[in-house]
């Protein structure tokens, strides 16, 4: 059943080939459904519950026979259970055996189906917690039995094992168990340095108290492993330590006073021991004596009460106080005889064998130190069995194992090792055949890649001068645009002009209404003229800001509009903001944009109609807000509209002319001062024209 930490090696080289085979398999179901009820490692679903249920009577209802029983009752409903419910299953067993039970034997059988679930575990991490955890069961078993060959066996290999892949709580307890067998052999030192690596792994632990009252007694086993060391200050130092550690956590778990005296009163006799050794005669006494008054109390440490006795009577001996080295000897034979405690009994004995020698009393003398021989042969033995086996021999023989079993896999890796050197020589073959052939190729790529670099050179050269050209077109563009619409203004004005005076001085209707007729065919054109020059200047010109007062434009705006509305008896209705507010902008470009929309609702309106202009604030800037009653707009043009030319023009409620062109310059305008313009509009109901302008860009 011992397994060395090469184990460790065969499983992962196991795991290799075997996650190498799942893989493939994978590969060809890999259009297939996967069953939802493969072993990953955790518990079932099934066994989760059952887990809980066990893990609350336990912990939080202290009821392990109930524990025990709803387990076995619950485990035979589950079906096909995994690796980590057979193992945890096992494992319940082993502390109800050893803890409630004290069958180590059974306890021991448990653990070797631990151990060997662990060996069948679907993970690599599962592999190393699982078998660092049954090991550690089974030294824990032995250890009861005082069986420490195969204890220091267990736990070496589980400290080995699950060092690189437990977590520090874990771990820190059997740090804690390695530091105790090695105290017990006698290796001080080295039991020294466990507890000081069990002391920082205890830090994973919760805060609590079990974790404070851990951590108190490992400094106070370093401590007197430094002194059983010789290393005095060493021990000292710690010693202290462990009482400003008890001191300090005090008020946090004050509800437990007794459990931190115990602690102290430990400290006080090891503090008292090192003084003794010391020849600090007065201070060994006083700390002895603080330390028996505490752990002499009823349900204290009355074992570690009655060996501190035993050190106060070797300072009565050896300081030749012997009435209170009877004394005390007496009083400690009254607890002995109430509570067995085998290393002071010896002890005893040693001393009132001094005793009657210092008494002249060869007699009582002889029978204490023939009692003492006794039990001193008991305790040699029992040491013995303990320091037959040492960790650091036992550390050379795993290693030693574990490379014979190394050196037997050697000749199998070489053989590997060489089919992959040939096969990877093979490999280098055709990779640099490959090179040496699209070398070849690629000089004439690369030459290739030159010709092609070179043609998109020249066509960019190309690109660069049609767009060149394309600009200075587009400028000519304006200024032939800007001088027709202004030669045509004039002749246009005069037709206008001419028609009108013309219109006031004839009476006869049928020509009247010929005339009447150029004379709105010349105020559109010279209209129309005007908007294609305000779209031309709109895309080129650059625009200079300045603050303007918002409701002061609007309002301007409005009033000289209200005419033209008044020309279809329509009313407009302004709305401004309570408080002035100045915003950036253009003055004319915005004056511009408010005329065009209450324009189009002038236009777009029936006679009679009410029009609303609304200012609002909104999202750190202004909200315009143009509402009219008319026409309305069709969805499927209302995305047309702010297109320059739109085909979506159309004519106004009393047959005015739409060019198709005010929108856009508005969009135009708007989007220069980072603004937004945007419509709500429904047929026969009426349309919302909504500019919203930041305050400041």
């Amino acid at each position: 059943m011992f397994s060395t930490p090469n184990s460790l090696n065969r499983f992962k080289d196991f795991q290799r080939l075997r996650f190498t085979w799942m893989a493939i398999v994978w590969l060809l179901l890999l259009n297939s459904c996967t069953d939802k009820t493969n072993d990953t490692g955790d518990y079932s679903a099934q066994f989760k519950p059952v887990y809980d249920t066990v893990t609350l009577y336990n912990t939080v209802w202290k009821n392990p026979h109930k524990a025990i029983k709803y387990l076995d009752s619950a485990y035979r409903y589950v079906k096909k259970p995994f690796v980590a419910d057979q193992f945890r299953y096992y494992a319940f067993h082993f502390l109800y055996n050893r803890k409630e039970l004290h069958n180590q034997k059974v306890a021991i059988a448990y653990a070797d189906s631990m151990i060997a679930m662990a060996k069948k575990s679907i993970t690599q991490k599962q592999y190393q917690q699982q078998y660092a955890e049954a090991s550690f069961a089974a030294g824990d078993a032995y250890s009861d039995l005082q069986q420490y060959d195969d204890a220091y066996k267990y736990f070496y290999q589980g400290y080995y094992i699950g060092k690189s892949g437990l977590n520090d709580a874990i771990l820190a307890e059997y740090t804690y168990r390695m530091g105790m067998m090695l105290f017990k052999q006698g290796h001080y030192r080295e039991a020294a340095n466990y507890f000081k690596i069990s002391y920082k792994q205890s830090f994973a632990y919760h805060d609590d108290f079990r974790s404070f009252y851990q951590r108190q007694e490992l400094l106070d086993n370093i401590g007197e492993s430094y002194k059983n060391s010789g290393d005095i200050d060493s021990a000292s130092l710690y010693l202290q330590k462990t009482l400003d550690y008890i001191n300090v956590n005090a008020k946090r778990f004050g509800n437990d006073p007794s459990k931190l005296e115990v602690a102290r009163g430990v400290v006080y006799g090891n503090q008292g021991d090192v003084a003794l050794n010391t020849k600090n005669y007065n201070r060994a006494e006083e700390l002895l004596k603080k330390s028996i008054a505490i752990n002499l109390q009823p349900h204290n440490d009355n074992r570690d009460a009655q060996l501190t006795e035993i050190k106060l009577a070797r300072l009565y001996l050896q300081t030749n106080r012997t009435d209170d080295l009877f004394k005390i000897l007496q009083t400690l034979r009254t607890q002995l005889d109430t509570l067995k405690n085998e290393e002071a009994e010896t002890g005893w004995n040693k001393l009132m064998s001094s005793y009657y020698v210092i008494k002249q009393d060869d007699q009582n003398a002889l029978h204490y130190l023939q009692n003492y021989s006794a039990l001193k042969d008991s305790l040699a033995k029992r040491a013995l069995s303990l320091k037959r086996t040492d960790i650091s021999q036992q550390q050379a023989s795993f290693d030693k194992q574990d490379q014979i079993e190394n050196l037997k896999g050697h000749n199998t890796l070489q053989l590997v090792y060489i089919y992959l050197a040939v096969l990877f020589s093979v490999m280098a073959v055709i990779i640099i055949f490959l090179v040496f052939r699209n070398l070849k190729r690629s000089k004439k790529d690369v030459i290739a890649v030159k010709k092609l670099n070179n043609q998109i050179r020249l066509q960019k050269t190309e690109l660069e001068n049609t767009l060149e050209e394309v600009n200075l077109a587009s400028r000519e563009k304006d200024r032939i645009l800007r001088t027709v619409a202004h030669d045509l203004r004039n002749p246009l004005g005069g037709i206008a002009s001419l028609s009108t005076a013309m219109v006031e001085d004839t009476n006869d209707e049928e020509q009247n209404n010929l005339i009447n007729l150029i004379k709105e065919t010349s105020f559109n054109s010279l209209e129309l003229i005007n908007e294609i020059l305000e779209a031309a200047n709109t895309a080129s010109a650059a625009f200079n800001k300045e603050w303007v007062e918002i409701n002061s434009l609007v309002g301007n705006s409005v009033e000289l509009l209200r005419f033209k509305a008044a020309e279809k008896k329509q009313e407009i209705i302004l709305c401004l903001l309570d408080n002035p507010t100045e915003l950036l902008i253009n003055r004319e470009k915005i004056w511009r944009v408010m005329s065009n929309l209450i324009s189009n609702a002038i236009k777009f309106s029936p006679k009679g109609a009410v029009i609303n202009v609304h200012v609002t604030e909104k999202d750190g800037g202004v909200e315009l807000c143009v509402t009219d009653h008319g026409i309305g707009i069709p969805h499927q043009l209302q995305q047309q509209v702010f297109n320059m030319f739109t085909n979506a023009k159309r004519a106004g409620t009393d047959g005015e002319k739409s060019f198709g062109l005010g929108l856009s310059i508005c969009r135009q305008i708007v989007e220069k001062h980072s603004g937004k313009i945007w419509l709500e509009s429904e047929v026969n109901t009426g349309s919302s024209f909504h500019v919203y302008l930041p305050t400041e860009v």
